[in-house]
């Protein structure tokens, strides 16, 4: 059991299956770096994240509830949290001033296509151990809702997607315990990171450190102008 000072961002897990380099330099470094997507995603994020509550026929829409486990040291803040209220009899949470039992089902907005990696799903999976320690009930499946194309697209959490789960949350707390960021592996995936002029992956992963690359730049930018315009500075 984690106390409340170690809870670590629960949002964190998405950029740690991701890219372990880009979770350090956010959480590590305090670095950001905002490209088109990620200003957009920010924005969709902020309008799901303010907290409000409506009904519709048997389901409970919560959006922007705060989610913690001391179990696993996570705290967040999810997009939507269905409840459903389910048959006589079975298993489900009291929520306060409704009749009957409930069952908790998060829903993750993204903007743009499925992701190619677990990233998402981990992300859904830990909200759901969330729900489970915080309400008591078993929370079976939750869902991804993607823009494009447009469709919600529903997450079993198997006990595969626990267990990835449940590591990827220990690997996060170790990552961002150690003073060191990992090395970037310079892959497809990293042309479009909005970390990509921050993090250097073609040129550290070749051996540079950042120091090298900034003063091969600085000497080649001197190298290209030209001498009259220098002692005139």
């Amino acid at each position: 059991m984690y106390d409340e000072d170690d809870l670590l961002p629960l949002s964190a897990l998405r950029h740690l299956v991701f890219c372990e380099r880009r979770c350090a330099l956010m959480y590590v470094e305090g670095l950001w770096a905002d490209n088109r997507r990620t200003v957009e995603g920010r924005l969709l994020h902020e309008r799901s994240h303010t907290p409000d509550f409506e009904t519709r026929d048997n389901i409970r829409i919560a959006r922007g509830l705060r989610l913690r486990s001391l179990r696993l040291g996570l705290v967040g803040q999810a997009d939507v949290v269905e409840f459903h209220q389910g048959p006589v009899n079975t298993p489900g949470a009291v929520l306060p001033g409704l009749p009957g039992l409930w069952r908790p089902f998060p829903v993750e907005y993204r903007l743009g296509l499925p992701a190619l990696d677990e990233s998402d799903y981990v992300q859904l999976c830990a909200q759901a151990l969330c729900l489970e320690e915080m309400l008591g009930v078993a929370v079976p499946a939750g869902a991804m809702f993607y823009d494009r194309p447009h469709r919600r697209e529903e997450v079993v959490f198997t006990s595969d997607l626990r267990a990835q789960t449940e590591a990827a949350t220990r690997r996060l707390h170790e990552l961002l315990a150690s003073p060191s960021t990992p090395p970037p592996v310079y892959e497809k995936k990293c042309r479009s990171c909005s970390f990509f002029d921050l993090c250097l992956p073609r040129e550290i992963s070749r051996g540079r450190s950042a120091a090298q690359y900034l003063n091969h730049s600085i000497a080649q930018v001197l190298s290209d102008s030209p001498a009259d315009s220098l002692s005139q500075a």
